[in-house]
């Protein structure tokens, strides 16, 4: 989580407000839409945050609310070479695909291209030392991947110099769209990613579609989601099939306070759709939950399970109680069933829960089933989690 969350407070995703057609320009162009397309087109059947609808030379992309607040959807045309920039967009960015060199802010967006097979595309990251893929770690080796990160933010005079097909870049509440202002006048996309928003591990792994879209693979994101989306729902089935729903924990106390996942939220989801039965599922909350110590401890004597454990991949069961002795009151503690998604962690310290893992919520979903309800999947061997050693 600790690289999460550094990459979601260090690149910060800011852009000019979109709108939408006038009322008969939209009827004209509804009309023309679906039956005369050029393109494979792909459905979002989870995603919240965003939707592709498709014209005959061009989609149109909406990312609704990128900064958390309201009526503020930015849209992008996304167009081939040569077309001509549909009437009734006039504050639209519009994008030449399929996208060629992409400049990326966040692990998330790795782990979309090689969803796609497409890392090649990639040229620029915000920050080189986080990044799990094999593929992307030797390009960068190779001298075919540029830092463009700065001052908490982007080298602006950096990425005008590569002049990249397209920057995305994550919308975080309280986003100033202002900031990519040099960017827009030298003519370079900003296209904002904001799959935090999203309430559901299938809602986040949809945004998969949307480089699909900006790549035209729509056909390969539609045949590979598919199969992800029918594991992930006959998972889900089994799980809910147990007789025993176990209790689980989440998370480490800090500080100030101990941040849980909320009611609402993709985790609660993931334990919920993984059979558990979570003590704040019912909190409506879609991210985090700050509770005291003292608020948690109850629960957490119960607790059958303790997931997300610890922030380095070194930690043990004896680290954790060293954080706070009052942890080995914890139940979970006494049976050993301490869990973090730390399993899969390269010698620079990035995790690859936040790049492949975002896209493949069936086999994080899998661990989760096979930690809860081992009898349920016996031959699966963990891939994102660990059991935390004594």
């Amino acid at each position: 989580m600790m690289f999460k969350i550094f990459y979601l407070l260090i690149f910060t995703g800011l852009l000019i407000q979109g709108c939408g057609p006038s009322g008969d320009e939209q009827k004209g162009q509804k009309a023309s839409a679906d039956s005369i397309t050029r393109f494979v087109k792909t459905e979002i059947h989870h995603a919240r945050g965003f939707k592709i609808a498709y014209f005959k030379d061009f989609k149109l992309v909406s990312i609704i609310n990128p900064f958390g607040g309201k009526d503020d959807t930015l849209q992008y045309i996304l167009q081939k070479k040569d077309a001509a920039m549909p009437a009734g967009y006039p504050r639209a960015q519009r994008i030449e695909i399929p996208v060629k060199s992409l400049v990326a802010m966040s692990s998330m967006h790795i782990g979309l291209l090689g969803f796609l097979n497409a890392e090649h595309v990639l040229t620029g990251l915000g920050n080189l030392q986080y990044v799990y893929s094999p593929k992307v770690i030797d390009m960068i080796k190779a001298g075919k991947i540029a830092e463009v990160g700065r001052d908490q933010g982007l080298n602006d005079e950096k990425v005008i110099e590569m002049r990249p097909d397209l920057i995305m870049t994550i919308g975080n509440p309280g986003g100033k769209m202002e900031h990519y202002h040099i960017l827009k006048e030298a003519g370079i996309p900003v296209l904002i990613n904001s799959e935090w928003v999203e309430q559901t591990p299938l809602a986040r792994a949809e945004w998969v579609k949307l480089m699909a879209a900006l790549l035209d693979k729509e056909e390969l994101v539609n045949q590979k989601f598919t199969q992800i989306e029918t594991e992930y729902e006959r998972l889900s089935a089994l799980a809910q099939k147990a007789t025993k729903k176990p209790m689980v924990l989440s998370g480490l106390n800090t500080k100030d306070a101990w941040f849980l996942p909320g009611g609402n939220s993709y985790m609660a989801r993931f334990f919920k759709d993984a059979g558990a039965d979570y003590p704040w599922k019912n909190d409506p909350a879609t991210g985090s939950l700050p509770l005291s110590f003292e608020a948690v401890y109850p629960f957490a004597l119960k607790a059958d399970y303790w997931l997300n454990v610890g922030f380095d991949s070194r930690d043990t069961r004896k680290s954790i109680i060293a954080q706070d002795t009052r942890y080995a009151d914890f139940k979970a503690v006494h049976t050993g069933r301490l869990y973090s998604y730390n399993r899969l962690v390269n010698d620079q310290g990035s995790n690859d829960f936040f790049e492949s893992g975002s896209v493949n919520p069936n086999s994080v979903l899998a661990d989760m089933v096979r930690i809860f309800h081992p009898e349920l999947l016996p031959d699966h061997q963990l891939i994102y989690y660990k059991q935390l050693p004594e």
